[in-house]
C-alpha cells in the first residue's frame, strides 16, 4: 500500500489544473461508480487526477493503475477491502482493462462496500463495454475524445475561446478573441493538436507508439488472440490510411490484408471503438451508430499525418473531411448525404477549399459550403476551422 500511495502522490504532484477538458463539466462526479473511457492519449488519467486535486481529501482518496506490480499478487477486491478499513472513501482505478476479470470484482466491490466510490478509466473501449454485462446499470460510462480546435487554442496557446453551438456557427456568430489570422493555428492543429501530448518534441514518435499499442496489444488482448492478428490489424490500418476516404469493399480488403472476409466487419468495428478509424454511415436507421457504412476515415487528422507522412497536396480533401466529421460527431450525429459530403439532421454540408462552389447543394434547402483557407464566412459559406469550436 505504501508503494501505491507513493505512486499516487507522484502523479498528483505533477498534474496541472489550469486547463480542464470539456468532459469535466459533463461527468456526474458524485456517482458511486462510473467509467471514463476513450482512445489512448486523450487525457483521461489527467482529468481524473485533476478532479482529485481540486475536490477531494487526500486522506481518504487513492488513485492506482491496474497494471502496477501490486496486482501481480493482490486482487482489486483485496485492495478495496484494505482501503476501506483504512478509512478510504474514493478509489480511482486507471487502465482497468489490463486487470483480468475486473468487471466481476467491481460488481462485488459495489455490492459489498456501500460507502466506497469507485471510478475506473480505460483506453480499451472494447473491454469496458464487454465488462458492462456484469455490471448491468451500476456503472455509467462517459466517453472522451481528443482536443477540439477550441481546446487546442486554450491548451497550446492560452487563447480562451468560448464554446459555440452549430446554430451559432452557421449564423456567423463565432469569433476568436485576439486572433486576427486563425489559419496558421488551424494548420498546426490538424497536424499535432488533437492529442494533449502534441506539444512534446517527440510527438510523432509517441503517436506511432499509441497506434502500435492499440493495434498490436489492445485489440488482440480483447480478442484473446496472438500477436500475428495484431500485425494483420496494423496492416489493415495502413491500407485504410492510404485509401481514405473510401467505401469499404470487404473482399478487396480481405485480398490485400489476408484477413478473413467474415472477420473484417468486426475488426473494423473494433478499430473504430479503439479510436483508430471512423465509419460514416447513411440515414437508413434512426438508431445512432447504426446504418450502412458509406465511407471509412481515419479517426482524426493527426493520424493522417502520422500514418501517411508523405501525403501529397491531393490528400488535403481527406484532411478537411476528416476534421469536420471528427469534430462534429462529439455533439451531433453525422451521416452521409446523397447530394453532398455530410448531413446533420436536415442540414447538408459540402466540404472544400476556397474555390469550392455551390453546385452540389444548389437543389438543397438547408445547404452549406464549408471552405478551408478562408478566415471568415458569409451567407451559406462557413470557414472550416469554426467547426472546431463546438466543444
Amino acid at each position: 500500500m505504501e508503494q501505491l500511495y507513493q505512486f499516487f502522490t507522484n502523479k498528483l504532484n505533477t498534474v496541472p489544473t489550469q486547463f480542464l477538458r470539456y468532459k469535466y463539466q459533463e461527468i456526474e462526479w458524485k456517482s458511486r461508480m462510473f467509467a471514463l473511457v476513450g482512445p489512448r492519449g486523450v487525457g483521461k488519467s489527467t482529468l481524473l487526477l485533476q478532479y482529485i486535486k481540486l475536490n477531494l481529501d487526500l486522506r481518504d482518496t487513492l488513485y492506482v493503475s491496474a497494471d502496477q506490480l501490486y496486482f501481480s499478487d493482490h486482487t482489486l477486491l483485496q485492495l478495496a477491502d484494505t482501503f476501506v478499513k483504512m478509512g478510504g472513501k474514493h478509489l480511482f482505478i486507471d487502465e482497468v482493462h489490463k486487470y483480468g476479470g475486473w468487471s466481476k470484482e467491481l460488481k462485488q466491490i459495489f455490492d459489498t462496500y456501500e460507502d466506497l466510490q469507485v471510478v475506473v478509466s480505460g483506453s480499451s473501449l472494447l473491454d469496458i463495454y464487454k465488462g458492462l454485462a456484469d455490471l448491468s446499470r451500476r456503472m455509467p460510462v462517459y466517453e472522451m475524445q481528443g482536443l477540439s480546435f477550441r481546446e487546442y487554442l486554450i491548451l497550446f496557446h492560452q487563447i480562451d475561446v468560448p464554446v459555440y453551438s452549430l446554430e451559432e456557427i452557421l449564423a456567423h456568430n463565432e469569433s476568436l478573441p485576439g486572433i486576427d489570422h486563425p489559419l496558421p493555428l488551424f494548420q498546426d492543429y490538424l497536424k499535432r493538436g488533437y492529442y494533449p501530448f502534441g506539444r512534446d518534441a517527440a510527438f510523432m514518435l509517441e503517436l506511432q507508439q499509441v497506434v502500435n499499442q492499440t493495434m498490436e496489444s489492445d485489440i488482440p488482448l480483447y480478442l484473446e488472440t496472438n500477436i500475428t492478428v495484431g500485425r494483420k490489424l496494423k496492416h489493415l490500418l495502413m491500407v485504410i490510411a492510404q485509401s481514405v476516404p473510401f467505401k469499404p469493399v470487404m473482399q478487396k480488403l480481405a485480398d490485400v490484408t489476408a484477413i478473413s472476409r467474415n472477420d473484417l466487419p468486426d475488426y473494423l468495428i473494433y478499430m473504430e471503438r479503439a479510436g483508430m478509424i471512423a465509419h460514416l454511415r447513411d440515414t437508413t436507421s434512426g438508431v445512432r451508430g447504426l446504418g450502412k457504412v458509406e465511407k471509412l476515415y481515419l479517426d482524426n487528422t493527426n493520424l493522417i499525418y502520422a500514418l501517411v507522412p508523405n501525403a501529397s497536396v491531393a490528400e488535403i480533401g481527406n484532411v478537411r473531411e476528416t476534421f469536420f466529421m471528427n469534430q462534429m460527431r462529439v455533439r451531433y450525429e453525422v451521416r452521409s448525404s446523397k447530394v453532398s459530403d455530410f448531413q446533420i439532421g436536415d442540414l447538408v454540408f459540402e466540404i472544400g477549399g476556397k474555390k469550392k462552389g455551390q453546385k452540389q447543394i444548389e437543389s438543397v434547402e438547408h445547404g452549406f459550403v464549408v471552405k478551408d483557407d478562408i478566415e471568415s464566412g458569409y451567407l451559406n459559406v462557413i470557414p472550416l476551422w469554426s467547426f472546431g469550436l463546438t466543444y
